[in-house]
């Protein structure tokens, strides 16, 4: 039979890894008799640790959350895997102060050969160019959010704005006109009133989903921008999100469409007078088909058609297009720009009034 505090360790790593064990199921799993069983219970609970016990036929138990977080016991996998995801999220703006003291503390309990592995790996976040400089979310925001959105009460703040976190979510969406993504006009407003539903990161901030009361609309709100105000509202019934679930939803939103769909709102197709190899590393999500050793197809999506016909032109080749028409259309509109720009001519596109 193991030593006693050796079986504790065990029986408390068992408790850790499914919500219920009976008394009998814990008693075989380590070798030894169900009294023996609800004595080394009885040695958890003095040392701090929650164990409830459950009624049933052979009794069973259940390790609870507790006021205060007890020691935990970790193998040695799940040890490194937590000590990489610390230093990971170490790098996030948001959480990194916090992640970068856990890592600190788990770092000081580990073995010396479990800590060798941890040490060999450096994470350096590497922003996308163009993201802007994300304003760090408060910690205690984040809370708060997850709490009205686990509580379903519906949600009253402020929502404030900066000119580099406009530009940011231009950049974040890949348009100025991303649908849905809220942006306040400057200074802050009247509150808004929201039902939230759900708490995402996108490219390195988190944002908010909700349905905006006021709007009678879904809206995702930048959560580094949101000031919840006190008391919070009445609990709601959860709507269902366009879409087939909020990573779709949000990825939908942020090329523009009502989130019901993934796919762009503009698809258009193309031959380029280049090598598929040389297309394909560029294309994102678009679809590339070699048609012989200096041509390709392209199949590309974007918010706009000016903003495909944008993207297609940083290729630096001839272009051939194949369809739609309103692809057609933009390269056009672009030509005259371009040209009106080449010339020294303000080109007024319609719809614009020209700068004085």
């Amino acid at each position: 039979m193991q030593k006693t505090s050796a079986r504790l360790l065990a029986l408390l790593s068992l408790l850790q890894t499914r919500r219920d064990w009976s008394g009998d199921d814990l008693a075989g799993r380590l070798g030894i008799t169900p009294r023996t069983v609800r004595r080394d219970i009885d040695r958890l609970r003095e040392l701090g640790y929650p164990v409830r016990a459950t009624k049933g036929p052979s009794g069973g138990y259940r390790l609870d959350a507790g006021a205060h977080l007890p020691p935990l016991l970790f193998d040695d996998g799940q040890a490194v895997a937590l000590a990489l995801a610390l230093r990971s999220a170490a790098t996030d703006e948001t959480i990194g102060e916090d992640a970068a003291r856990a890592l600190v503390a788990v770092r000081q309990v580990m073995p010396s050969r479990l800590r060798r592995r941890i040490d060999t790996l450096r994470v350096t976040a590497v922003r996308p160019r163009g993201a802007g400089s994300a304003s760090p979310v408060v910690t205690q925001i984040l809370a708060e959010l997850g709490r009205v959105i686990h509580a379903r009460e519906e949600l009253r703040f402020d929502y404030g704005d900066d000119a580099a976190g406009v530009a940011g979510v231009a950049g974040a969406a890949g348009a100025v006109g991303a649908a849905g993504v809220s942006r306040a006009a400057g200074a802050v407003g009247r509150p808004r009133r929201v039902q939230p539903h759900h708490l995402v990161t996108w490219r390195g901030r988190w944002y908010l989903v909700a349905w905006d009361l006021d709007r009678d609309d879904w809206r995702t709100f930048r959560a580094d921008r949101i000031r919840p105000r006190t008391p919070t509202g009445p609990r709601f019934t959860p709507r269902e999100l366009p879409g087939e679930d909020v990573a779709a939803f949000v990825a939908g939103r942020f090329r523009g469409t009502d989130g019901s769909t993934t796919d762009w709102p503009c698809r258009g197709e193309v031959v380029l007078g280049l090598p598929a190899e040389a297309v394909a590393p560029f294309a994102r999500d678009g679809i590339v088909e070699e048609l012989g050793p200096d041509r390709c197809r392209l199949t590309l999506g974007s918010w706009s058609w000016t903003g495909l016909a944008t993207t297609i032109g940083h290729f630096d080749a001839d272009i051939q297009i194949i369809g739609p028409p309103e692809l057609t259309g933009a390269f056009a509109e672009l030509a005259a720009r371009y040209a009106a720009a080449a010339a020294g001519r303000i080109q007024v596109s319609p719809g614009s009034t020209p700068a004085p």
